[in-house]
C-alpha cells in the first residue's frame, strides 16, 4: 500500500509535497475512500474535512479509532502520516482474517492538514474538531500565494462556513490510538509507546528595514534587516544549547526579494521545542527584542494517560513476543496530542526509524518493523475493542 502511495505528490528530490487541499492531497483522500469502500466500511467527511471510516456504528456506542494523516511537509518523507493510515487498514484486515468480532465500533481516521505546510498552523483538522482552533481564524489562514483556507476549500467544493467544533463527531471517539514512524533515534526496538509530547510552538519574526540599492548604498547608510535576521539565527542556536531545548528558523521570506536590493522586510519563522515550557518561552523572549513577533501556534506539553500508555506497552510487547514495549517522549506534534488535550483518551505507537531522520526524503522504516507495528496495533485494537474470535 505504501508503494501505491509512493508516486503521489513526489518531487524531483524524492521527497513529497502534499499540501492540504492540493491536487496531490485530494488524490490521497480519494485513495482513502477507495480503501474504506473496499472493506465495506461506513465512511464520511466531517465538517472540518477529516475522513472517517467505521466498522460498526459509533452512534450506538462510542468506538476505538486509529489512523493518522496523509498530507506532508514540503520535501518530506514517505512514512510520516501515511504509515499510520496504511497500518490502520491492515489492522482491520488482520482482525477480519482472524474472525474477530469487535464488541465496540472500530474506526479509521485521516485528519486533514496535520503538518500545516500550506497555511502555517499544524493539526488544523483535529484543532477545529476539538475547538482548539476557531473557525474564524482557520478561514483566514493564507498560503504564500495569498489564497485563504476558505478559498482553497471552496475551490474543492467544500463549505468553509461549516468549520468548527464538532461535538457529535468527537462523542463517537472513546479512545484514539495513532501509529507513527518515530522521528528520532531514541527507539531501540521495532515498536514503542509515547509517554508525552514536548511543548512546542511556531513564531513569526518580522525584521523591518529600508529597501535600497545593493550596489550604490554605502554600508554605513544601510538599514538591512537581513543582518538582524542572521544575528537572530545564531542567537537562537546559542540559546537553545544553553537552555537545553531545540530551535530553528526553518522558513524565511524576503521583501522585495531582489538579488540587487537591500530588503525592506525579512519575515522568518522560528520553531522551538523542549521538555520544559519555561525554557522554550525563555528562548523566545530572549530573541524578541527588536523584531515584531507573532505566535502562530502553541501546543502545551501533552502527557498521555499513564494507565492507558502502560497497558498498551504491555499489550504491544506481548504481541511481539517480548516484554513491554519501550516508552519514550517525543518532540514532534501529532493529532493524538490535540485529542488528548481535549480530554479524549489517546495513545501513540512508534515504529523504529533507523536513520532518525524525518521531514526529509531520507526518512525510513524497515519493512519488518512496519509489519511489527501492524502486529502491535492489531493487538492493541483487539484489546481496546473487546469482542471475540
Amino acid at each position: 500500500m505504501l508503494d501505491v502511495l509512493a508516486g503521489i505528490g513526489r518531487t524531483r528530490t524524492g521527497g513529497y509535497r502534499r499540501d492540504a487541499w492540493s491536487p496531490a492531497e485530494l488524490e490521497l483522500r480519494e485513495w482513502f475512500c477507495q480503501e474504506a469502500d473496499a472493506r465495506a466500511l461506513t465512511r464520511y467527511e466531517d465538517r472540518n474535512g477529516n475522513l472517517w471510516a467505521w466498522w460498526g456504528d459509533p452512534a450506538e456506542r462510542p468506538g476505538v479509532v486509529t489512523g493518522s494523516h496523509l498530507d506532508s511537509v514540503r520535501e518530506g518523507g514517505a512514512f510520516d502520516g501515511p504509515l499510520g493510515v496504511v497500518s490502520a487498514f491492515h489492522a482491520v484486515d488482520r482482525l477480519r482474517r482472524d474472525g474477530f468480532q469487535p464488541a465496540r465500533p472500530l474506526g479509521v481516521v485521516c485528519f486533514t492538514d496535520e503538518e500545516g505546510a500550506r497555511f502555517g498552523v499544524p493539526c488544523v483538522g483535529s484543532r477545529l474538531l476539538t475547538g482548539a482552533l476557531t473557525p474564524e481564524r482557520a478561514r483566514g489562514l493564507t498560503d504564500e500565494a495569498g489564497v485563504t483556507l476558505a478559498e482553497a476549500m471552496r475551490a474543492q467544493g467544500r463549505d468553509p462556513l461549516s468549520l468548527g467544533l464538532d461535538k457529535p463527531t468527537l462523542r463517537q471517539v472513546a479512545v484514539f490510538v495513532e501509529l507513527h514512524v518515530e522521528q528520532g533515534r531514541a527507539l531501540r526496538g521495532p515498536v514503542g509507546v509515547a509517554s508525552a509530547i514536548w511543548p512546542h510552538g511556531r513564531w513569526r519574526f518580522d525584521f523591518h528595514g529600508t529597501a535600497d540599492h545593493a550596489g550604490t548604498t554605502a554600508l554605513a547608510d544601510r538599514d538591512d534587516p537581513m543582518l538582524r535576521y542572521a544575528q537572530a539565527v545564531l542567537a537562537a542556536r546559542a540559546a537553545a544549547e544553553r537552555l537545553g531545548v531545540v530551535a530553528t528558523f526553518g522558513k524565511v521570506q524576503v521583501v522585495p526579494n531582489n538579488a540587487n536590493a537591500v530588503p525592506s522586510l525579512v519575515s522568518a519563522w522560528l520553531d522551538a521545542r523542549g521538555a520544559r515550557e519555561e525554557e522554550v518561552r525563555r528562548l523566545v523572549a530572549e530573541l524578541s527584542e527588536g523584531p515584531e513577533v507573532v505566535c502562530e501556534s502553541w501546543t502545551p506539553e501533552v502527557t498521555f494517560a499513564p494507565e492507558l500508555r502502560d497497558h498498551l506497552a504491555t499489550v504491544a510487547g506481548a504481541a511481539l513476543d517480548g516484554g513491554a514495549a519501550q516508552i519514550l517522549p517525543t518532540g514532534a506534534g501529532h493529532d493524538a496530542g490535540i485529542l488528548a488535550s481535549a480530554g479524549v483518551p489517546s495513545a501513540m505507537l512508534f515504529v523504529r526509524n533507523p536513520t532518525g531522520v524525518s521531514h526529509s526524503p531520507a526518512e525510513f522504516a524497515e519493512p519488518a518493523d512496519c509489519l511489527a507495528g501492524v502486529t502491535a496495533l492489531t493487538a492493541v485494537l483487539a484489546d481496546l475493542c473487546g469482542g471475540r474470535t
